[in-house]
């Protein structure tokens, strides 16, 4: 092979600030909650407006930042049911719900959302399943997705404050929220502020920011704590408030904020914790993908072990492997779990999920590299692959590493129109790629790797040594 491993600088935990981190990994958040871009930082940014307005202590104001900017952690995790009970796009469904309230514009909302692009009587049959089942299914939808967000930021090393505000985000002042009906009081102080600042957000760049101030006013004492609404009512109406939210320096703003740079040691060890956890993010989006970032990384590492890379090297890839499919977050589970043959227009959405995730990976300065390998594991050598369709000079050896770990697990797990294919017909069709699709070192050295692991009655660790003994996963992306 022509392609020698280029020199890689490898960043030093400590050269990354967590704020900017956390920040651009907000944005894949964004995208699964539908909103346009930089909706988290904007919710952090009139979080911390608020707080200076109460005078919060410094410890609730580092709480708040991180509940603020990872509220939306659970959020891909309802995303295939929404698809699957109301048979719709889950990221305009998501978007267009926040702005609906009370009963008459739910149904009105539901009516208008749900199996629209159905038969009349699969539509009449949905409508009616989801009008008759509404509590429980909204029960099941919010306590999936904040069950799940907290889970996730306790993993990444965040205050127990942080995960019960994430935990708490949908309940309601009067106890008519989810999931737990807690009321008043009962609601953490971070939670109550973080669904005000995210309703504020949300209805002052679809309305205006009279119209956000207004509709606080108008939930006081159901949604939202009454003593918090003339605070929020205040930061709101102040002149140019909404030009303040909106301008390109808000997010500069907000990363230079004192949480961003000291609470936590961004060490690497907390670096691989955070890949861990936003993979269980980008997982989660689809039941297809259930474990695929996972086992990606752990075919790099054996594929990296396999070729005589340094640690250092092994550990920056499987980094790559974990966040590879980040963009995913943006596109519809109504495409990626769809069984049939996908429309050209539905396989360019599917083609644009690598520029997207290279878009949230690149806002960090030292991932620009990262950035650029994990978005190209579809391209080809032949140049025949997807986005941007180069060749072989192209593609380093570390991309050309992650495309074929990427294709083995693809083959290997089940997909949304077939299931998994055994190991002998997977290397049947990847020896037909091998030189023109992917790099045949790269596949020799998966394939040594996988006969010495004993694959797949044991599991792999993403470094690629041995574990103990687990049931394959079943699906993939």
């Amino acid at each position: 092979m022509n392609t020698p491993d280029p020199v890689h600088p490898y960043p030093a935990a400590s050269s990354l600030r967590l704020g900017e981190l956390l920040g651009a990994l907000s944005h894949a958040l964004d995208m699964t909650e539908g909103q346009p871009k930089g909706h988290c930082v904007r919710c952090c940014w009139i979080g911390l407006e608020v707080a200076d307005a109460l005078a919060l202590s410094h410890q609730h104001r580092e709480d708040l930042y991180f509940a603020l900017l990872m509220k939306d952690l659970g959020c891909s995790s309802n995303a295939a049911r929404i698809c699957q009970l109301y048979l719709t796009d889950d990221l305009r469904f998501k978007r267009d719900f926040k702005t609906v309230r009370g009963t008459r514009k739910g149904i009105r909302f539901l009516t208008s959302n749900t199996a629209v692009r159905s038969s009349v009587m699969q539509r009449i049959k949905t409508l009616g399943h989801v009008l008759s089942n509404n509590d429980a299914i909204a029960q099941e939808l919010i306590q999936t997705r904040c069950d799940r967000g907290a889970e996730i930021a306790r993993q990444m090393r965040f205050s127990e404050e942080v995960a019960t505000a994430i935990a708490c985000l949908d309940e309601h002042w009067d106890g008519a929220g989810r999931p737990m009906g807690l009321k008043g009081a009962e609601i953490p102080l971070m939670a109550r502020i973080a669904l005000m600042a995210q309703v504020t957000d949300v209805f002052t760049l679809e309305l205006g920011a009279e119209a956000a101030a207004l509709e606080l006013e108008a939930r006081a004492g159901s949604w939202f704590d009454p003593d918090l609404v003339p605070v929020f009512s205040e930061v709101i109406r102040r002149p140019g408030f909404a030009e303040d939210l909106t301008d390109p320096a808000r997010e500069e703003d907000v990363f230079a904020r004192a949480p961003a740079s000291h609470t936590l040691k961004l060490d690497e060890d907390y670096l691989d914790e955070i890949s861990h956890a936003f993979a269980l993010v980008i997982d989660a989006k689809s039941p297809f993908t259930h474990g695929h970032s996972e086992r990606v990384a752990r075919y790099t590492g054996m594929i990296c072990e396999q070729l005589g890379h340094a640690p250092a090297h092994r550990r920056w890839m499987v980094r790559a492997a974990l966040l590879h499919d980040i963009g995913k977050l943006g596109v519809s589970n109504s495409i990626l779990d769809k069984p049939g043959k996908l429309t050209d227009e539905e396989f360019a959405q599917i083609k644009r999920h690598p520029v997207l995730g290279h878009e949230v990976l690149s806002r960090i300065a030292a991932f620009q590299e990262l950035a650029d390998v994990a978005s190209a594991h579809h391209e080809r050598l032949d140049g025949k692959g997807y986005p941007h369709g180069v060749g072989a000079d192209a593609l380093s050896l570390d991309m050309r590493i992650l495309a074929v770990a990427d294709i083995f697990d693809a083959l290997t797990a089940d997909r949304p129109y077939r299931e998994a294919m055994p190991l002998e017909k997977t290397f049947a069709i990847m020896d037909d790629l091998a030189g023109t699709a992917i790099d045949t070192d790269c596949y020799t050295a998966l394939q040594d790797a996988i006969c010495l692991s004993g694959w797949p009655a044991r599991q792999l660790t993403t470094d690629g040594a041995m574990d103990a003994p687990e049931e394959q996963g079943k699906h993939s992306a």
